[in-house]
């Protein structure tokens, strides 16, 4: 069987649950990504059909791509992924492309600026900082300890140096673990639990509910108590990024000037929904 023969196979299986278009998509991520095959006139061996057969059923039962196979793009870089954290979303590759702007910017260069990233499931913010800009020191922390060893394993596979920590961040007596930072970027479980009817159950039933749903009566709990520990904790003229909710960023926006920061700015994701904060002290 050629893997022509088999990608053929695999978008017809797949087409029915999630459409043509998606299902070619996925046949690029196992193909070209995981079985590494690249010219469709060569034999798909015998010995990958077990691999193959397992990911399709995984695939059809609803199994995100990304968990299947084992890893996620982000950034332009290969990030390893399991259900113990989120999968790396388009528009938090926005956020950072915003945080390298600034680091980047001008007078940056004559100062190591430190970067603190709270809730950093893969590790994906944190290690693309680094990667990006080698010369700024970046910590994490996680209140998972799933997530702190698949974000770690990520940062020694690309040969980074980040220094993660196991901090409960509504936990006020876990700030003195930490130090000070010029940058403190944060996508914290945002979406209401209310709002699981809107989901896919792909999300539903694969991704970390720690990582996404907070109560109703407290929607901006980490918002607020991110923005305490900045007060702290962020140095002279130091920023405060946040990825949000497009139907709570202007409340984020609020709380940060009831707080005191200033120089708030929105910024819109590639759909045109506010999705990112920038806030100074």
């Amino acid at each position: 069987m050629t893997i022509k023969e088999i990608k053929s196979d695999f978008i017809h299986a797949l087409t029915p649950p999630y459409g043509a278009g998606e299902a070619r998509a996925m046949s690029r991520y196992v193909f070209e990504d995981y079985f590494s095959s690249k010219n469709d006139g060569d034999t798909f061996h015998d010995f990958l059909m077990t691999d193959y057969k397992t990911i399709k059923k995984r695939l059809l039962n609803g199994e995100p791509v990304q968990y299947v196979v084992g890893f996620a793009w982000f950034y332009g870089l290969k990030f390893k992924v399991n259900r113990d954290v989120l999968i790396p979303r388009p528009e938090t590759e926005e956020l950072v492309e915003w945080v390298l702007e600034q680091t980047k910017g001008e007078g940056q260069q004559s100062k190591s600026l430190t970067i603190l990233d709270i809730g950093t499931g893969s590790g994906c913010i944190p290690v693309t900082l680094k990667m990006k800009n080698p010369a700024v020191n970046v910590s994490a922390v996680d209140v998972s300890e799933g997530a702190l060893i698949t974000a770690s394993r990520n940062a020694y596979r690309m040969n980074v140096d980040v220094d993660f920590k196991k901090v409960d961040i509504l936990n006020e007596t876990h700030w003195a673990e930490l130090g000070h930072f010029d940058i403190i970027i944060s996508n914290p479980p945002y979406i209401l639990t209310t709002e699981k009817a809107m989901m896919a159950n792909n999300v539903l039933d694969y991704e970390p509910h720690l990582a996404l749903f907070v109560d109703e009566g407290n929607a901006l709990i980490f918002y607020e108590k991110i923005a305490d520990f900045a007060q702290k904790h962020l140095n002279t003229e130091g920023s405060l990024f946040f990825e949000c909710n497009e139907f709570n960023a202007l409340q984020v926006a609020a709380m940060l000037q009831q707080k005191g920061f200033q120089a708030i700015a929105l910024r819109r994701d590639m759909s045109g929904k506010d999705r990112m904060i920038c806030a100074k002290l």
